[in-house]
């Protein structure tokens, strides 16, 4: 799980969090009024509207899924990956007592999965 996280407005322009995912390295920005997580927005919705054509006016907010699932810390990491499969989703928000933690990924999960495995050839 990611705790170095990057949050916008709903209202922010889709280029600019375009930029901000670009410099930060992320594929999912929590998009967030105040602390109260609204909404996800990721590489796929971003490219989705590239597809379909934006202009300057388009926001994080006409992209985004709106109240997206989230994941207690507690939770085990079978759930996270069934919320994950079955949502069609690829980062999952951790939330504890309605703040928002951390970012879960595929990734991370297959990290878990996979750590005691060697790659071929090492």
């Amino acid at each position: 799980m990611s705790r170095d996280l990057l949050s916008v407005e709903p209202g922010l322009p889709l280029t600019e969090v375009a930029k901000r995912m670009v410099a930060k390295d992320v594929g999912a920005v929590l998009v967030t009024e105040g602390k109260q997580l609204v909404g996800i927005l990721t590489e796929r919705d971003v490219l989705r509207a590239v597809a379909r054509g934006i202009d300057a006016g388009t926001t994080a907010a006409d992209w985004m899924t709106r109240d997206p699932e989230t994941l207690e810390p507690d939770e085990s990491t079978q759930h996270a990956a069934v919320l994950m499969i079955h949502g069609g989703f690829r980062h999952l928000p951790v939330s504890e007592n309605d703040e928002v933690v951390g970012m879960l990924s595929i990734r991370d999960l297959m990290r878990m999965v996979l750590e005691d495995a060697v790659p071929r050839g090492a």
